[in-house]
């Protein structure tokens, strides 16, 4: 089963839906459909097995970046589905099509929200 991105007239994600695999029939169903090909297991640029949530032997399949969400950016030169962006201060990595946080995320096992006033990271305790 493939997913398919439709794009209003600046690039933005509008809709996505389910179409054939390319190799269900012959054509090109990027075409048919009008619609950019996505795949619901890529994440940062990385196909991930939807069975064990590892990385998948077939690299192949992972079709732009990042699956295809509504509100989501088109960008043709990086040929890669792009998040908006959460922050202002966060910066998109060109290797995965993500933002990044000008620090990064506490390894300790707790919870963090981030508070783009102090650029930081605030502990979540509720």
């Amino acid at each position: 089963m493939a997913h398919y991105a439709y794009l209003d007239e600046n690039n933005i994600v509008t809709m996505v839906i389910v179409g054939k695999n390319e190799d269900e029939a012959p054509g090109d169903w990027e075409i048919y459909y009008g619609a950019k090909r996505t795949s619901y297991n890529t994440r940062g640029g990385v196909y991930y097995t939807p069975d064990t949530n590892e990385p998948g032997p077939d690299q192949s399949k992972a079709y732009r970046k990042n699956y295809a969400g509504i509100g989501y950016t088109y960008d043709a030169t990086r040929d890669a589905f792009i998040p908006p962006q959460p922050f202002p201060s966060w910066v998109l990595s060109e290797q995965s099509c993500l933002w990044d946080a000008p620090v990064p995320y506490p390894t300790d096992g707790k919870r963090y929200s981030w508070d783009e006033a102090t650029l930081s990271w605030i502990e979540v305790t509720e």
